[in-house]
């Protein structure tokens, strides 16, 4: 099951009630359909991650990998749930010193929960103020797709039907087209 397949699933069991909750989290965070074990393939597969990226945390010190007898890796549910982690973490943009010393916190024990929750909290708040910039993106690229006369998402509001200043100072005026 693939990062999109994953994601999907994800979005229909939070819902569109508003913000996901933490315990809905941590309900998709059990993998209970996961096998015990998966071989590198197995994994790179679940995460869209490519084996070498795979190779690439374990040899950076964030995962520990087991080998069966003939050398082959040999992912445990515990590797693949802190994968999992580590993904997210990555397409939030965490840089990998960061993700690098918050693992080893982890794995120094209990006493370093402080200082994990000030790199979290550090982080939720460089990741709101990202959602934050690519929505004022995501709102100046609908505005040229209306500029355009071309549909605008749902989630964007419509603009008035009066004459609006729907470009640039260089560009000519143009009539506010409703979305829809």
């Amino acid at each position: 099951m693939a990062t999109d397949d994953l994601m999907t699933r994800a979005l229909q069991t939070l819902g569109t009630d508003g913000p996901p909750s933490v315990e809905a989290i941590h309900r998709l965070t059990e993998l209970a359909d996961v096998p015990e074990s998966m071989v590198i393939a197995e994994v790179a597969d679940l995460l869209d991650i490519s084996p070498h990226t795979l190779r690439y945390y374990e040899r950076a010190g964030l995962v520990e990998v087991a080998r069966d007898s003939n050398g082959h890796r040999v992912y445990d549910a515990k590797a693949v749930r802190r994968l999992v982690f580590i993904t997210r973490m990555r397409l939030s943009g965490m840089p990998m010193r960061d993700l690098q010393h918050y693992i080893s916190l982890v794995d120094a024990g209990e006493h370093t929960v402080p200082e994990r929750l000030d790199m979290l909290l550090e982080h939720r708040d460089t990741t709101r103020r990202r959602i934050r910039e690519l929505t004022l993106s995501l709102t100046a690229i609908e505005y040229k797709i209306a500029t355009y006369g071309g549909s605008t998402g749902p989630d964007v509001q419509a603009l008035g039907t009066a004459t609006d200043r729907t470009a640039l100072p260089h560009e000519p005026l143009r009539r506010a087209l409703p979305a829809g």
